[in-house]
């Protein structure tokens, strides 16, 4: 059966999503897209063979299955929309301006029963499967030290144009929320519980409550620590690179570059080991800790398409893979980071987190030796 696809929201992010549904194994098309603006939305819709409708509820009637990619600000009216009609729902992140919103987005989706997914690409990037089974084995020791820097330039230029992520009304905040929400799920998803975190942000560019520089630290239930830089600059050339370290007692890794950068590793009293490109998603594949069997290149980047498990969960082979619920903890601890932030950087309280998905050996106190 092929699944009917429909968009709401026609920018970058779209098509970036129309490039993996076109790549992935289980047949779907995507048939209808709406957008406010019209012209981008016939442009999306030319490009896969879809039409352009004149409001989301047209869209909704032609579909088994939405993707919810506007600006922050809508994503809890959409997907309240479709869970409503009990259509699948495939949410951007964030998914919404603050924790309070996106507990109600999930309490939508669960409470309607109906299959859902958040874009949290980097659960689906090779180097960071990798690198969360490596940390996982017991041999590493305990994870004691992470220290991770993300920047892009400013995404209201380029070729991002999203003018309406400096407008806190519609985007919420700034690189927090709006990109390292990523990166502090990757943290979480690999380090395990959190029990408090501090933070300040700074307004370069003079955007009110746009933060373009974040600094912050996460104390990790085990005892390790993370600290994590995030910048919106000006450099065109650098549209989003990252550079994570991460220690364990016995164990050392490296990402270094895009998405698709080299991950570099060793472990005490062995050769320091490196893979890129289709070797670290062999070596994925080859460890079981792969999402799903397809691959996909985006943008130059290797990566398990995450269409794939979005699909799958739809047409009922597994259970979803990373439901709207995985996100309330990457919510919860970018809430707690701006709180701190606004006390001066003061320690603010990891608490209330379900804390989904740590790897065996990780988090809740455990020691692994």
């Amino acid at each position: 059966m092929t699944t009917r696809i429909g968009f709401l929201g026609a920018g970058l992010i779209s098509r970036m999503h129309a490039a993996f549904l076109s790549t992935t194994s289980i047949p779907n098309a995507i048939v209808a897209v709406h957008d406010p603006d019209r012209e981008r939305a016939t442009a999306f819709a030319e490009a896969c063979g879809a039409t352009a409708m004149d409001d989301e509820e047209h869209v909704l009637d032609a579909v088994d299955a939405v993707f919810v990619t506007s600006w922050t600000s809508e994503h809890e009216r959409l997907v309240r929309m479709a869970s409503e009609r009990g259509l699948a729902v495939f949410c951007e992140k964030p998914l919404g301006v603050s924790a309070d919103v996106a507990e109600r987005m999930v309490a939508a989706v669960e409470e309607h029963g109906v299959v859902s997914q958040v874009g949290l690409v980097l659960r689906f990037v090779p180097q960071f499967l990798l690198a969360r089974d490596l940390i996982a084995e017991p041999r590493s020791g305990r994870l004691m030290a992470v220290s991770f820097r993300d920047d892009q330039y400013i995404p209201n230029q380029g070729r991002y144009a999203s003018t309406w992520r400096v407008d806190p009304a519609i985007a919420g905040r700034g690189t927090l929320l709006e990109h390292s929400i990523h990166d502090v799920d990757v943290l979480q998803w690999i380090g395990g519980a959190v029990d408090s975190v501090s933070a300040v942000v700074r307004e370069f560019h003079g955007y009110d409550r746009i933060d373009d520089v974040a600094s912050a630290r996460l104390e990790f239930s085990n005892g390790a620590v993370a600290s994590l830089t995030s910048v919106w600059h000006d450099i065109l050339e650098r549209p989003s690179m990252r550079l994570i370290e991460f220690f364990s007692e016995r164990l050392h890794i490296v990402i270094d570059g895009g998405l698709e950068g080299e991950i570099r590793w060793q472990f005490t009293g062995e050769a320091a080991e490196s893979l890129s490109g289709d070797a670290v998603v062999t070596r994925c594949v080859e460890r079981g800790c792969a999402p799903t069997t397809d691959v996909t290149t985006l943008l130059g980047e290797r990566l398990f398409n995450p269409a794939t498990a979005f699909l799958g969960a739809v047409r009922g082979d597994h259970s979803p893979t990373l439901p709207l619920r995985e996100a309330l903890v990457a919510h919860r601890l970018v809430d707690a980071m701006y709180a701190s932030a606004a006390v001066g950087g003061a320690p603010s309280s990891g608490a209330s987190q379900e804390g989904h998905g740590a790897p065996a050996g990780v988090g809740r106190g455990i020691d692994r030796g």
